[in-house]
């Protein structure tokens, strides 16, 4: 996608594409993609988003920037009743989680190869039961800052398209943006820290995929810090 100067200032992800992609990759996004790709169309998005799947899942989980899908695929196979939508931009990430789609034989995935938010609108309220925001890109510099994945404005729309009782889960080894992150979830009063104590952001949930990059960022001395939210009961 060619984006113009605005769209490019404002938007959350750096390149689309990366190294050129081998002749097997490149076949699963001529083939493969089409197959399960989300339509970004109104009367396309069902307000039942099980609807997506050719077999019954009990609910759907959100996982936006997936990277290389090692995660997403993961939860995939590991929770065959669960619908799984998986949002990404990055081409060369699409193509990692096309071919672990293909090697596991999985069923339950469809990807948006695009940014997010031009789906978020179309989904109707509480239509996820978990929202996974894993490693996203930190915008280290300042005045890139209003580009993050996680603000006042985005938060809103999680909180709405979470059912009552669903899980935000955050994750970055950035401090600055963990930092900046935390403080913005704290300020929604529809979303509740299930922090108990400092163990609770320094290890993993149980049920956690380690990420690519998860493995590179502690490689690197990096420490992660999970951050997760869940959905406040709505009144009434």
């Amino acid at each position: 996608m060619t984006a113009n100067n605005d769209d490019t200032d404002k938007r959350w992800y750096g390149r689309r594409q990366g190294k050129p992609l081998r002749a097997t990759r490149r076949r699963l996004l001529e083939e493969l993609l089409p197959k399960i790709r989300i339509d970004p169309q109104p009367d396309q998005i069902p307000p039942d988003l099980s609807r997506l799947f050719a077999s019954p899942v009990r609910e759907v989980w959100l996982e936006i920037g997936f990277g290389g899908g090692e995660h997403l695929a993961a939860q995939a196979e590991k929770n065959p009743d669960i619908g799984f939508i998986g949002c990404e931009p990055f081409i060369n990430g699409v193509a990692s989680l096309l071919k672990h789609i293909e090697e596991k034989s999985l069923t339950n995935i469809r990807v948006y190869d695009d940014d997010v938010r031009h789906l978020l609108s179309l989904m109707a309220d509480q239509s996820f039961g978990r929202i996974y925001i894993l490693f996203p890109d930190p915008w280290p510099k300042t005045p890139h800052h209003r580009r993050r994945i996680v603000k006042q404005e985005t938060l809103v729309d999680y909180a709405r398209l979470l059912k009552d009782g669903g899980e935000l889960r955050f994750a970055s080894d950035h401090q600055g943006y963990v930092t900046w992150a935390l403080w913005h979830l704290l300020q929604n009063p529809d979303l509740h820290w299930l922090a108990r104590s400092p163990r609770d952001w320094r290890v993993a949930p149980d049920d956690w995929e380690e990420t690519r990059y998860e493995m590179k960022a502690k490689a690197r001395g990096d420490l992660p810090v999970y951050l997760p939210f869940q959905r406040i009961a709505r009144k009434g």
